[in-house]
């Protein structure tokens, strides 16, 4: 006896069509999308000297746009432009990817450098 029953003939048949206008919306979070540019930028920056703060975000959204600010402490000597540079394109392009928000401005704060142990130990200190 094989009989569909009432319940499994409407999965069978294909859902009615719901307007675009009347489906809903996903909102993400100001608060998630700032996780994601702060993982991001932890990405780019690469290891950290041991007193440095972890780098943190805030955003702001607006419709489907995020604007990022980055706050980060580096080490010296590097060429702070080129690790500023990368961390912008890590953001945006990891915002865009896993958000799906156009990221038209990341500003890159550096809060403070740190000296490396060895820079410092090589050249002493003179008074």
């Amino acid at each position: 006896m094989t009989g569909v029953s009432g319940g499994a003939r409407e999965l069978l048949e294909t859902p009615a069509v719901v307007p675009p206008g009347e489906r809903g919306a996903t909102r993400i979070a100001d608060r998630v999308v700032a996780k994601v540019a702060a993982q991001a930028a932890r990405e780019a920056v690469g290891p950290l000297h041991p007193d440095a703060e972890r780098p943190h975000a805030t955003v702001v959204v607006h419709h489907d746009t995020a604007h990022v600010r980055v706050h980060l402490e580096l080490d010296y000597p590097c060429d702070i432009g080129a690790r500023c540079g990368r961390v912008r394109h890590q953001v945006a392009q990891r915002v865009r990817t896993l958000v799906g928000m156009a990221v038209p401005e990341v500003a890159v704060q550096v809060e403070r450098l740190h000296l490396a142990a060895e820079y410092g130990a090589g050249r002493g200190r003179t008074r």
